[in-house]
């Protein structure tokens, strides 16, 4: 596992603290780390498996075992991204992000990824992930086409009104949402939004910016328009059978030409 420097200095001098508490039944990483495609600006993603017995307790501690595990700058709970058991930190210096999410013995087999063992106190954890493999993330496109045309016109009503900043952030989300894991698709990787898209789909990408926009009408026009292409044109690869919204397509579209038709 090749880790940068600093990241690697946190593992050696945090694990043995982790370790040394007895409610602690292993610890694993995931993340690029994990993928072995880390950097210097990489996070930490640790999983912490707690005995099931003792979770409630850690649970509430949560906080304070990371501050004596590490140097501890920062944190909060990751209800943002739906894992409450998550908890973001900064520690330091020098800064660096690292997340540690904290899972009953009982529930580690549930998981997305291929987590690397870094210490396991009785071999639970090895046992555990072994007994299913991870559940791969997939994008529903079914899910995406009966969404894509509401939301179409709903960008096109913000644009309409002259709220530049909705339409910005709307079209971010289409990114995010839509575009990022099928450009991602594409490419036979994961779809998680927008992440390492320039490295993983770099002709992709390239096409992404021109869903980029400033603070201007008719460049917020156009970026809705190029979502919209790219939307057709990716969606239709891969022989996915799925039921398009014909009729929705037709009038959302019809929409957003008018509203751009009348800021003109």
């Amino acid at each position: 596992m090749d880790v940068p420097s600093l990241h690697s200095e946190f593992l050696s001098e945090a694990l043995p603290r982790i370790r040394q508490d007895a409610r602690v039944a292993g610890v694993a990483i995931t993340g690029s780390i994990a993928e072995g495609r880390s950097d210097a600006y990489s996070d930490v993603d640790l999983i912490l498996v707690i005995d099931d017995d003792a979770y409630e307790a850690v649970m509430g501690e949560r906080l304070a075992l990371i501050g004596s595990w590490s140097s501890l700058v920062a944190g909060f709970t990751g209800e943002h991204v739906g894992e409450p058991r998550l908890i973001v930190t900064l520690v330091g210096p020098p800064l660096l992000h690292v997340d540690f999410t904290f899972v009953r013995a009982s529930d580690i087999a549930a998981r997305t990824d291929s987590p690397e063992v870094l210490w396991d106190r009785d071999g639970v954890l090895t046992g555990a992930l072994a007994q299913q493999p991870p559940t791969t993330p997939s994008l529903d496109l079914q899910w995406v086409e009966d969404r894509f045309w509401i939301w179409v016109h709903y960008g096109a009503t913000k644009l309409g009104r002259g709220e530049l900043f909705e339409t910005m952030g709307f079209l971010n989300y289409l990114r995010e949402t839509v575009l990022g894991p099928l450009a991602a698709r594409r490419a036979g990787a994961l779809p998680r939004g927008v992440r390492h898209l320039e490295t993983i789909a770099p002709e992709e990408a390239r096409d992404l910016r021109a869903t980029l926009c400033g603070y201007d009408r008719h460049e917020a026009g156009q970026a809705l328009l190029a979502a919209v292409d790219l939307y057709r044109r990716w969606s239709d690869v891969g022989g996915a059978v799925v039921e398009r919204r014909h009729q929705a397509e037709r009038l959302a579209l019809q929409y957003l030409h008018d509203v751009i038709d009348q800021g003109r």
